[in-house]
């Protein structure tokens, strides 16, 4: 099969401006753009059957819709549609391990009415084997589309705790296709010592620093040297991790955070920092599953 972006649609305002944003990103990376809408009781197609008793008018008329509008604005992209009589999450999860990332609306922690939101998205941010990104319908509503070089920049998050490959892939190419700055941040928490009744211990907490720093530099090496072209600004920052990514992501672009494959227990999970991504943040989110 060749590389598409899914996105996945239930007619709502946060899955189309989803699918705006899918269709930007599908056409930054010269990929096919897959529109998938997943409903159980979609009916076998008949032959030849008129509109007034199509049980699938409105599931066809959704994908449709959706694809003319893209389709005015991207007039060069390769957009397909995709009808599937699955549930929504089951659709998902097989699409997500099929393509080079799976875009779904948010609501944050608003209501939620449609079905694509949350009871279905955020398990599969949990358990998807590539990379989520999560859009709220606010995204495209905020304006026009900033200029090449405009836009806001990638801020990716790294907790520095093992392997962070793909995570790092993946934040230096959204920024090296935008053409924006990527700002890598690592939130640390500060541990009891460190508090003194006036404060904090300013040797403790520069000790703390100059150690995340080096390890920091160390993960971003590698990745500076294959994409010259993308500056980066780093920092460590002596907050909860939650904290610290939620306050570098004001005024971003996109915001990249890991989620680990393989831990410990029955079901898959997501972090507080990730968890905090998901929810609070106003720009676009990528969950990126890593070891």
């Amino acid at each position: 099969m060749e590389p598409v972006v899914t996105v996945g649609l239930d007619g709502s305002p946060e899955s189309l401006a989803a699918a705006h944003w899918a269709a930007d990103e599908a056409e930054r990376r010269r990929l096919t753009l897959r529109l998938l809408h997943a409903w159980p009781l979609l009916a076998p197609e008949p032959p030849r059957a008129p509109a007034e008793v199509d049980q699938n008018y409105w599931a066809k008329r959704i994908v449709h819709n959706a694809r003319a509008e893209l389709q005015a604005s991207h007039p060069g992209l390769s957009i397909v549609g995709n009808l599937v009589a699955e549930d929504a999450q089951d659709a998902l999860l097989q699409a997500a391990s099929e393509s080079e990332m799976t875009v779904l609306g948010s609501r944050g922690l608003g209501a939620v009415g449609s079905y694509f939101l949350g009871d279905i998205s955020m398990p599969v941010v949990a358990r998807a084997d590539r990379p989520v990104v999560l859009v709220r319908a606010e995204t495209r509503e905020a304006g026009p589309r900033p200029a090449p070089g405009k836009a806001g920049g990638v801020v990716v998050a790294l907790k520095l705790h093992g392997p962070s490959d793909d995570l790092l892939e993946f934040a230096f190419v959204s920024a090296a296709a935008r053409g924006v700055p990527l700002r890598a941040v690592h939130g640390r928490t500060l541990p009891l010592h460190a508090h003194v009744p006036w404060g904090t211990d300013h040797a403790v907490t520069e000790e703390i620093t100059r150690d995340a720093q080096k390890h920091l530099s160390l993960a971003l090496r590698p990745w500076r040297e294959k994409f010259p072209g993308v500056e980066v600004v780093d920092g460590v920052v002596l907050e909860s991790p939650a904290k610290a990514v939620m306050q570098a992501a004001d005024g971003a672009g996109l915001l990249v955070v890991g989620r680990r494959k393989h831990l410990p227990g029955p079901a898959s999970h997501l972090g507080p920092m990730t968890q905090a991504a998901a929810h609070h943040a106003r720009c676009p989110v990528a969950v990126v599953p890593h070891d």
